[in-house]
């Protein structure tokens, strides 16, 4: 069965907006962040509800950058990294419209987006807000181990980005347009540490594109930009391997979010990850590009790694999915 779908109704993004901390804002997509912190901690006590705070943010300014009212929203499809997605819930606490909590790890974003369209291309609603968010400091004191211990980070390793992006998505308006999105699978390569994210999601990148590929009928060189969500150095390098073993060649059209959030001059060894680093990237750098029309289309594809602390001490493998959307200009 096809796992691409075509919006007849191709929902508008009528507004977007994104929120970061220090480092990202001080990264190569810093001046088109809309939102910038001076710290980490948002004017709050504890990381997690500095990034609830964050991710609040980041969908106030995207309603009103859509001219929309928070009357006007039918619902908030929205996800983060951490237990419960208490950073999506808690933001959904302060607002009075209906709410879908999602996890697909760092591929949540493009997840919301594909649930998204399907609400508004079908008629059912008229504007959804979708956003995401992560924290460093929260994620990485779940995931593997406490600040506190100042573990060192193996060189396989990402740097989990304190940013949250959230897009208003709409059936009429002026923006750019959802045309169509590929639903990924589960795919799993046997990868156990938990350090090495790239070559886990990587796989299922793969899987993701080629399926996309082969049920558009379309080529790499169809789209102005391809853009990935956390690969970072080594995933993307894995990527185009499995792509180039299928006959794909992605080298003119690839961005990763990963690789562009931050300085590569700077200590974050293999990129950006985070299920805040697409929904960053996209919501302030890649928005500004379609909307001002300097790309005509992207392929933007969020990547996740679906592992929890529990399984990864289990001894258990870590799958990885991938989902696709098409947005023109």
């Amino acid at each position: 069965m096809n796992r691409t779908i075509f919006y007849k109704n191709k929902p508008v993004i009528t507004g977007a907006s994104a929120a970061a901390g220090p480092k990202e804002s001080g990264g190569a997509i810093g001046k088109y962040i809309q939102t910038k912190s001076k710290d980490d901690m948002f004017g709050e006590k504890t990381f997690e509800k500095a990034e609830s705070k964050m991710l609040y943010t980041a969908v106030r300014n995207a309603l009103i950058a859509s001219g929309r009212l928070e009357e006007d929203i039918n619902a908030l499809i929205a996800g983060d990294l951490l237990n419960q997605i208490i950073s999506a819930t808690f933001t959904a606490r302060r607002m009075n419209t209906g709410y879908f909590g999602v996890y697909n790890a760092c591929a949540t974003f493009t997840e919301a987006l594909t649930l998204g369209g399907m609400m508004i291309d079908g008629g059912y609603y008229k504007n959804v807000i979708c956003a995401t968010s992560s924290h460093f400091s929260s994620a990485e004191r779940q995931y593997r181990y406490p600040l506190e211990l100042g573990c060192t980070r193996p060189p396989q390793s990402q740097w989990t980005v304190t940013g949250a992006g959230a897009c208003v998505l709409s059936d009429k308006g002026n923006g750019p347009k959802l045309v169509a999105s590929t639903v990924g699978k589960v795919v799993d390569y046997g990868v156990v540490d938990v350090n090495n994210m790239g070559a886990a999601m990587a796989p299922a990148a793969a899987d993701t594109l080629i399926t996309h590929f082969g049920e558009t009928g379309l080529s790499p060189s169809d789209y102005d930009m391809i853009v990935t969500g956390d690969l970072g150095t080594l995933g993307t390098r894995i990527l185009k391997d499995l792509l180039f073993e299928k006959g794909f060649d992605i080298e003119k059209q690839h961005v990763d979010c990963g690789e562009l959030v931050y300085n590569l001059n700077e200590a974050e060894y293999q990129g950006g990850s985070g299920a805040g680093c697409i929904s960053l990237v996209f919501n302030s750098y890649l928005y500004d590009l379609l909307l001002k029309k300097k790309v005509k289309n992207v392929l933007l594809m969020a990547t996740g790694a679906l592992l929890s602390s529990v399984s990864s001490q289990q001894g258990e493998s870590i799958p990885g999915v991938a989902h696709a959307v098409v947005l023109e200009s």
